[in-house]
């Protein structure tokens, strides 16, 4: 009976850490955002208008679509974990947004690399270029998709 009583007590314990701090980066989330960047890298990272447009795009624009893709990343994520919470945990808001956007961007680089559209040895502009288009609705469908509980 006792040992009942100490399970039931340490699953209160773990439930009311959750309530407490549900705005945790964790491993899970990682996942998570691996998986959802996926989800919008795939479609759009395998058509060639993207891969036009990182030949023609300036790199002002590219560096626009990154602006854009952390601002709403930011929005989101705040408007969804940190809300109430952005006080305490502004370090934590830092960490899931900046998380967000490179593993987006890693996986939409191993992606592109895997079907040979990112010319790192011979134009490494070109490359980043084609990273950065394909990450912007990539790191979109990853912070949605780090919601999921």
């Amino acid at each position: 009976m006792k040992k009942k009583e100490d399970e039931s007590l340490s699953e209160t314990k773990r439930m009311l850490h959750f309530l407490m701090h549900p705005v945790e980066f964790r491993l899970k989330d990682v996942m998570q955002i691996i998986i959802g960047s996926a989800i919008l890298a795939v479609p759009v990272g395998f058509t060639e208008e993207t891969w036009r447009l990182g030949e023609t795009l300036p790199f002002l624009n590219v560096f626009g679509l990154m602006a854009i893709s952390i601002l709403f990343i930011s929005l989101f994520t705040y408007y969804h974990y940190y809300r109430n919470h952005m006080r305490e945990h502004w370090d934590e808001f830092a960490k899931r947004v900046i998380s967000t956007y490179l593993v987006a961007m890693i996986v939409v680089a191993v992606i592109l690399a895997l079907i040979q559209r990112t010319p790192w040895t011979i134009d490494l502009t070109l490359a980043f270029k084609r990273i950065v288009i394909v990450a912007f609705p990539a790191s979109m469908s990853a912070a949605v998709a780090d919601t999921i509980k």
